[in-house]
């Protein structure tokens, strides 16, 4: 079955969401989706959206603060970008109806509430309590279900990018229906990636189940231009907790007054950054790694005993009864925590129009690497990040896809393959746990040369064992995503034995010392080729 539309978005998290909803009045949508379309990173998003309304703060500190926590990878128009355009963009999400906790002016005006997280040098955190993900995307979902326009194709796994004959424009992907076991064709004028991140890499991590890396995979095998993949950014604070399945427990809860103690009940961050607790992230992150490593302890603990309960309730409902499911009550109770992955700061590289290096292709939200994250991302600027850009992506792709002709066939033969359930399950899931162990031992919070080498190898061998299962067997989700997880968990590893530093979240033992005079520059890697 072959679908055509104007516009095709892979993914439907806040990036693909927020374009979808920009594109629609000029043609047909399609959001294609791998489970419900409800099922993204945006959803986990507790923290918020860093932007500037405080009288107080600046574009330039929300850039400096940006750019510092970028470790001198950021790309400075990039993150002058959102910073300048953010507050617009979070002014329409409000008049669509996110419920961002905020009062009113005498003139009737929104007043925001602003936290504060790692990093930021003021309050800038717009939010809906600690549950401001959810509520973003229940307001785009409910506006993108009213649009004639958008229609949404659920439980569909993208499987590769459509290409021309020479290999140059992406004319669409081809996807499996896991509903009706059958493979699909979707051609487009512009093909957008928003597919999230690739957490699901790890055996720790924040992320959803979805987050396998697809689009970062896709993109590679089509030839595009990735970068920065070395830059894994793992979240300093989730709950420990057998049956928590790394929920996060938001760095704002650290912003409100929380404090990091070891298992001896002594509040340690001090003596790793001036800041303690408000130091950037992969800070925060190597510092409980430190601790858990010379204690022997299995998690650190995150006190907000001492501060207000109702107040404590009140900011953070969302982490609060999650905690009393597992009989913690963080008013009285520390909070066992431990690092988990959480954010990829690269991956398909765009221009400041969402474009990337395939014509008709585009990527916004956590699978491209804009330049705004550089080494590390600075707490809430994701959000931000991705309705910029989306936004500005909607605008050009407008004109990429009134100048497109889109062919009357696909590019080449349809899938012939065996679509259906098989009774080798049990080898995929073999294989997708040693991945997982591997990266999470040997490509962590803190690496070094050995162990990259160790992981590269085994990782190499198991991906080629899975790119021939693929090719064989029987075409299953579970089989597509360990696909795409053992050629983005290669790819990782190749960009961090390439950089021979340690800068941002790329931490390595036997080159522990930043070096801006060789390295200050982006890990580009395009068809196996890697360079900076």
């Amino acid at each position: 079955m072959i679908h055509k539309f104007d516009y095709l978005i892979i993914g439907s998290g806040i990036a693909g969401l927020t374009f979808a909803l920009k594109v629609a009045d000029t043609g047909k949508v399609a959001v294609v989706t791998k489970k419900e379309r409800a099922d993204s990173s945006t959803n986990y998003a507790q923290g918020g959206i860093a932007s500037v309304f405080d009288p107080n703060d600046s574009f330039e500190r929300h850039i400096e603060d940006t750019i510092r926590s970028g470790c001198g990878l950021s790309h400075p128009e990039a993150v002058e970008t959102i910073v300048s355009e953010g507050p617009e963009r979070v002014r329409e999400l409000y008049t669509l109806g996110a419920e961002f906790t905020a009062g009113k002016d005498s003139s009737g005006e929104p007043v925001f509430d602003l936290g504060r997280e790692g990093g930021h040098s003021v309050n800038r955190i717009v939010h809906a309590r600690d549950y401001t993900g959810q509520a973003v995307e229940k307001t785009l979902l409910e506006a993108c279900a009213d649009h004639p326009n958008i229609h949404f194709f659920k439980h569909h796994y993208a499987l590769d990018l459509l290409l021309d004959e020479g290999g140059e424009s992406c004319l669409g992907v081809c996807a499996l229906n896991s509903e009706e076991r059958r493979v699909v064709y979707f051609l487009s004028k512009v093909t957008l990636l928003c597919t999230g991140g690739l957490g699901r890499i790890y055996l720790h991590t924040t992320n959803p189940s979805i987050a396998t890396g697809d689009g970062i995979a896709m993109a590679y095998r089509a030839g595009a231009v990735l970068g920065n993949l070395e830059f894994t950014q793992f979240h300093p604070t989730t709950l420990y907790h057998p049956e928590a399945n790394s929920f996060l427990i938001s760095e704002a809860v650290r912003g409100y007054g929380g404090i990091l103690r070891n298992s001896g009940g002594e509040r340690f961050m001090e003596r790793y950054h001036p800041d303690k607790e408000l130091a950037p992230r992969d800070v925060v992150a190597r510092a409980i790694d430190a601790e858990m490593k010379n204690s022997g302890d299995h998690c650190v603990y995150l006190d907000v005993s001492h501060l207000e309960p109702e107040g404590l309730k009140r900011n953070f409902p969302y982490i609060y009864d999650n905690c009393i499911k597992y009989k913690l009550d963080i008013t009285v109770d520390p909070i066992p925590v431990v690092p988990a992955a959480h954010y990829i700061c690269g991956g398909v590289v765009t221009d400041l129009h969402g474009r990337t290096s395939l014509k008709h292709l585009y990527a916004t939200g956590e699978v491209a690497m804009t330049g705004v994250h550089g080494a590390n991302r600075l707490a809430s600027n994701s959000l931000l990040e991705a309705v910029v850009f989306s936004h500005r992506a909607a605008i050009d792709a407008h004109q990429t896809a009134g100048d497109y002709i889109m062919p009357d066939s696909l590019p080449g033969e349809e899938y012939n393959g065996r679509v259906e359930y098989d009774e080798e399950e049990i080898l995929i899931a073999h294989d997708l746990i040693e991945i997982q162990r591997l990266m999470w031992d040997y490509v962590g919070i803190v690496r070094s040369s050995m162990r990259l080498q160790r992981a590269y190898e085994r990782v190499k061998i198991i991906a080629e064992d899975v790119e021939k299962f693929y090719i064989e067997q029987p075409l299953t989700e579970s089989l597509v995503e360990l696909r795409n997880i053992a050629t983005v968990a290669g790819l990782v590893i190749r960009c961090a034995q390439f950089r021979k530093e340690s800068r941002g979240l790329h931490c390595m033992v036997d080159w522990p010392e930043r070096d801006d005079e060789k390295w200050r520059r982006d890990t580009i890697i395009k068809s196996g080729e890697i360079y900076n």
